[in-house]
Parts: C-alpha cells; structure tokens; sequence
C-alpha cells in the first residue's frame, strides 16, 4: 500500500520524513493489525523523528487504519474463541501492547459473568474427562484456568459446578 494517493499537503517530496514514516508504517502493518503503540516503537526504532511519527499515527488514525478500540475488540474476541483466555489474561495481554488501561478492560470484560463461567467449565469438561476428584486434580485444573486468565473465585466455581453437575447427572433417576 502506498502513501502517495493519501499524502498530507506539503509532503509531495519523496525524502520527506513523513512519507518515509508512513511506508515504514504501511509495510509494518501489512501482516496484520497493529496497536498505535506497536507502530510509534516500530517506525521510532527506524530513526524517524517523534514529530514525523506523530504525523504519520495521525493520518494513519484519520484513514482509519490504526483504531485501539477495533484492535481491543478483535484481539479479546479472537483469544476468547481461539485460544479460551480469560478476562484478566486478555486485559493483561492488551495493556502490554500498549492498550489503555481502560480501553484494555472494557474490551477484556465485555461480556457477562456468565458468559466467562461458562467458558471455563468448557475448557475443564474439554481438559478433564472426569471433574477432578481429589486435591491434586483440583489444583491443576485450577492451575489451567488460572493460567488462561480465568479470575480465581470463577475459576474454583467452575470447578465445583463441573464436579456438582456431573455428580447430579451420574446419580440414578427416582421413578
């Protein structure tokens, strides 16, 4: 993709740091979205200048290609679906790519409770064939759903609920 349709007035010559700015930009983000932290560190380490990174983030963000909250959105939603992360993994995930706090945990948490709950209880009923029975399966099923970012307090009811459900499922029925 190319800067020359979209340049800004005054940035008509081709040794001109914006330009320059922006082709670095285009081709860093070519592979996939990137965050406008991701892109100011990129295009800085090539030597540019910090008023000729302002500018070029500022027409990036006025054609539309750099958007921190569309990035948010499609990052947690894709960990979520791909991956099974939860909340906090995914807000901790989108801070250390230069996210907003804020912007990181509404995107992170835009979803019921429940919604978190019940992915957990898929990641154990996929993980486990069987609820875990003593200590020691407990604790590792609560040290995946820790790791994938699951908050401790869901992540022991999902364990409980699982082992609860399967119990009352596995009980013969009273006629």
């Amino acid at each position: 993709m190319s800067a020359v349709g979209d340049q800004p007035r005054g940035a008509q010559e081709a040794g001109d740091p914006l330009i320059r700015a922006l082709e670095v930009a285009y081709r860093y983000m070519s592979p996939r979205e990137r965050t406008e932290a991701e892109l100011r560190c990129h295009v800085s380490r090539r030597g540019f200048d910090a008023a000729a990174v302002d500018a070029a983030l500022a027409v990036l963000r006025d054609q539309g290609y750099v958007d921190d909250a569309r990035f948010a959105r499609m990052f947690a939603e894709d960990k979520r679906t791909l991956e099974q992360w939860g909340g906090e993994r995914i807000e901790r995930a989108l801070i250390a790519r230069g996210i907003d706090r804020e912007l990181a945990a509404a995107a992170a948490h835009d979803q019921p409770p429940e919604a978190e709950a019940d992915r957990a209880r898929e990641l154990l009923e996929r993980r486990f064939r069987a609820p875990p029975t003593d200590a020691r399966d407990r604790e590792r099923a609560l040290g995946v759903l820790l790791r994938k970012g699951f908050d401790s307090e869901l992540a022991l009811e999902a364990i409980a609920s699982y082992a609860r459900d399967v119990r009352y499922s596995a009980a013969p029925s009273k006629r």
